[in-house]
C-alpha cells in the first residue's frame, strides 16, 4: 500500500488515466462500462490509476424521505442514461445510513493487487449495491463480495480493517479534494510532469471518447 501516499505518484512520466470515483456513486455505476472499455482499449498506451473520491464518507445520518425521493429520481435518470440495472427496492430500507467510506476502503484494499484489480472490485461492489440490493456499508458484506471475486477472506478482512487501509483511504479523499475534484465520476489523462487533461467531469456515454483520446495521444506524442 505504499503507493497510496500519493495515489498517482508511482508513474510520473508515463501518461495515465486517473479515475476519481466512489463505489456508491450512482453515476460512477452508470459510467462503469465506459471506464472499463477505455481502460482496456488504451491499455497499451496509457497506464491506469484509480482514486477514491469519497462521496459521503463518515456520514452518520439515516436517510430521510426527501433523501429517498432524491435518490429515486437520480437512480432512474442514471438507469435511463446508462442502461445499467437498478433494484429500487433498496430505497425501502429503514434507517439506512449512506456512508461510503467502507466501500471506498474495500477498493483501496484491493488496489494492493493493482489499480485494474481495484476497478474490478469497485464495479462488483457497485453492482451488488445498485442491482442486487446488498448493503455495502457493512464490512461483512464487502468482505464477502471480495471473496466472490477470488480474494482470501482472512487476508482481505485483516487488511480492510487495518489502520493502514483507513489511512490510505483518507489520503485518497484528501488527494481528490486537493486536485479540485468536486464530483464523480471524474476522469483525467496525463502525468505529473506534463500536467493533466480533463476527459470528463460527470457521466457521459462512450460515444466519441475513444476518438478524442486517440487524437490527444497522437497530438501530444508528436509534440
Amino acid at each position: 500500500m505504499s503507493q497510496q501516499d500519493t495515489p498517482i505518484a508511482a508513474s510520473t512520466h508515463k501518461r495515465n488515466f486517473v479515475y476519481f470515483a466512489d463505489p456508491m456513486c450512482s453515476w460512477c455505476y452508470g459510467f462503469a462500462p465506459v471506464i472499463q472499455q477505455l481502460a482496456t482499449q488504451f491499455d497499451d498506451r496509457l497506464g491506469f490509476r484509480i482514486v477514491m473520491g469519497g462521496l459521503r464518507p463518515g456520514n452518520t445520518l439515516a436517510m430521510r424521505p426527501k433523501d429517498r425521493d432524491y435518490l429515486l429520481d437520480t437512480w432512474q435518470r442514471v438507469g435511463e442514461a446508462s442502461g445499467q440495472p437498478f433494484d429500487l427496492s433498496f430505497l425501502e430500507r429503514e434507517n439506512f445510513t449512506y456512508d461510503t467510506e467502507p466501500a471506498c476502503r474495500a477498493v483501496v484494499t484491493a488496489r494492493a493487487n493493482g489499480d485494474r484489480a481495484a476497478l474490478a472490485l469497485m464495479e462488483a461492489i457497485s453492482s451488488a449495491f445498485y442491482a442486487r440490493n446488498r448493503d455495502v456499508t457493512r464490512a461483512d458484506v464487502l468482505v464477502e463480495i471480495a471473496v466472490e471475486m477470488g480474494y482470501d477472506r482472512d487476508r482481505f478482512g485483516a487488511i480492510f480493517n487495518s489502520d493502514e487501509a483507513r489511512d490510505a483511504t483518507l489520503q485518497d479523499f484528501v488527494f481528490a479534494k486537493r486536485s479540485g475534484v468536486e464530483g464523480f465520476p471524474c476522469l483525467v489523462v496525463g502525468n505529473e510532469v506534463d500536467g493533466y487533461t480533463l476527459v470528463t467531469n460527470g457521466f457521459r456515454p462512450i460515444d466519441g471518447l475513444p476518438e478524442a483520446i486517440t487524437q490527444w495521444l497522437d497530438a501530444t506524442t508528436a509534440s
